[in-house]
């Protein structure tokens, strides 16, 4: 396993992968932020830094970096796999995302699955609101979802550090 640290506009990230899939992806604020950029070698950590690079410059709107499969229980599965059919720039609550999977009274274990997904913007979790429109519920905190929306809703021009 590797692991890199990638600066974005929402601060940095880690993420983690192996040779052929990215394990994870979340926020991290390091206690002593890497100075400069390393080399990496691991063609998993290039691809996604190459992809959310184009994601924050609008030129991307769905990553195709592979990810680890089976490290969750089979309802995370398969929300994390109905989170990455949102299409980009919209936005679906907790209750249309329980629906969508057949599990319509499973809003609290659906939005907890959703809350687990540990590949942050690459699986848009952030597209996932409430009932009301309201942006609850964002691991990478709530200022960080809303950027997010306004980033894929064409509101924000922004480039990588």
């Amino acid at each position: 396993m590797e692991q890199l640290h990638i600066s974005t506009p929402l601060g940095w990230m880690l993420a983690q992968a192996d040779d052929t899939s990215l394990l994870a992806l979340r926020f991290d604020e390091p206690q002593t932020p890497p100075l400069a950029p390393h080399t990496v070698s691991n063609p998993v950590l290039q691809l996604l830094a190459q992809e959310l690079e184009a994601y924050f410059a609008h030129r991307l709107t769905r990553f195709t970096v592979p990810l680890a499969g089976g490290e969750g229980t089979p309802l995370q599965i398969r929300v994390w796999g109905a989170l990455q059919e949102i299409p980009y720039g919209q936005t679906c609550t907790y209750a249309e995302l329980a629906a969508a999977l057949g599990k319509p009274k499973a809003v609290r274990p659906v939005a907890a699955a959703n809350g687990q997904n540990p590949w942050l913007v690459i699986v848009p979790c952030h597209r996932v609101i409430g009932s009301q429109g309201q942006l609850i519920g964002y691991a990478g905190e709530l200022w960080r979802k809303e950027y997010l929306l306004h980033l894929e809703q064409g509101g924000i021009q922004t480039q990588l550090f």
